[in-house]
C-alpha cells in the first residue's frame, strides 16, 4: 500500500476537534457599517511609510555589518533587503492607486 493511500485524514486532530471556540456574528439589521480607523487616514499612511522606512534602514544596517565584516549572517542581509525592497514596491503601488482614485474622482464631477 503506498504512503498516501495509508493516511487517514479524519484521524488527524485539525478534522476531529469540536471543543474550539465557533466565533459569535452578529447581524446589524441596517446592513454592514465601516469603522474608521482611530487614528484617521492620514495617521494610517503615515504609520506604512514609517515602517517601510524602518525596514530599510534595518536592511541597510545588516549590510553594513556584512561589508565590514562584523558578521557573515550574509543570507540575512539578502532577506531583508528584499523585505524592504518588497515593501517600498508595495507603497509604491498603494500610491499609484490612490492618485489613480483621486483623478477618478476629479473627472467624475465634471
Amino acid at each position: 500500500m503506498s504512503p498516501i493511500g495509508s493516511v487517514n485524514p479524519l484521524a488527524s486532530t485539525a478534522f476531529t476537534r469540536v471543543d474550539a471556540p465557533i466565533p459569535k456574528i452578529q447581524i446589524n439589521p441596517q446592513g454592514p457599517t465601516a469603522v474608521p480607523p482611530a487614528g484617521g487616514f492620514g495617521q494610517m499612511l503615515e504609520g506604512l511609510v514609517s515602517a517601510v522606512d524602518t525596514k530599510e534602514s534595518a536592511a541597510q544596517s545588516v549590510t553594513r555589518k556584512v561589508l565590514l565584516g562584523e558578521t557573515d549572517q550574509l543570507h540575512q542581509s539578502v532577506i531583508a533587503m528584499q523585505e524592504a525592497s518588497v515593501a517600498f514596491s508595495m507603497m509604491v503601488q498603494v500610491r499609484n492607486k490612490l492618485v489613480e482614485s483621486y483623478q477618478e474622482l476629479m473627472r467624475m464631477q465634471a
